[in-house]
């Protein structure tokens, strides 16, 4: 089984790769998907975030109220602490039975973690490949007020939250570059698929060579 953490800056373009990387065949583990899961209703996860926010963060039918959380948390570095330390340990749990269930339905499996914020959760060495999709911050802001409505303050302060270009960069072993258009950045994928599994396959007569 190959791990790979995939992150990225805010509309770099990371949702392309990792759609694109599913379709040839890799296991996406969404972790932006988990961070919804771990806080459903009944959850341990959502029980701990309302024992350290208290009842307003519920909505009238017991499920999370995000915006109203996310207002207590956004500006506030000690509360985005705490509520990180309450989800990222049950993410991870939950991360690794997705990854054990699809090692044990294939041990040649190529496993993609889709985490936004890998970098800035120190998770970098947890891989054995680490892809960042990267596109300038200028041009993600513009992605983001036009794409997806928001005003360019709010757009700057979503790509200012986040860990910048040089130090995503810095840690990735494949750089994919997210700036031009969508059927280029699929096709880098493709070409990164084909060299994931030689290596994939490699490994595996390796293994059975010294069997």
């Amino acid at each position: 089984m190959l791990r790979i953490g995939l992150t990225g800056g805010i509309a770099a373009g990371k949702s392309v790769v990792a759609r694109r990387l599913a379709e040839l065949g890799a296991v996406v583990i969404d972790h932006d998907v988990l961070a919804r899961e771990v806080v459903e209703p009944g959850t341990v996860g959502l029980e701990e975030v309302v024992d350290a926010f208290g009842e307003g963060v519920l909505a009238a039918d017991g499920s999370l109220d995000r915006p109203a959380l996310g207002r207590l948390v956004f500006d506030d570095a000690a509360a985005r602490a705490r509520l990180e330390g309450i989800l990222h340990p049950e993410i991870r749990r939950l991360a690794a039975e997705r990854e054990a269930l699809a090692g044990a339905a294939d041990d040649r499996a190529v496993v993609v973690h889709d985490i936004p914020l890998l970098v800035e959760t120190g998770q970098a060495d947890r891989f054995h490949l680490l892809v960042v999709v990267h596109a300038p911050a200028e041009l993600r802001v513009a992605r983001l007020v036009d794409g997806r409505g928001l005003d360019e303050s709010a757009a700057r302060a979503r790509v200012g939250a986040q860990a910048t270009d040089e130090e995503r960069t810095a840690v990735a072993d494949v750089v994919l570059d997210g700036s031009g258009p969508v059927d280029g950045l699929r096709e880098q994928v493709d070409a990164l698929w084909e060299r994931l599994r030689s290596e994939v396959e490699q490994e595996s007569e390796g293994e059975a060579s010294r069997a």
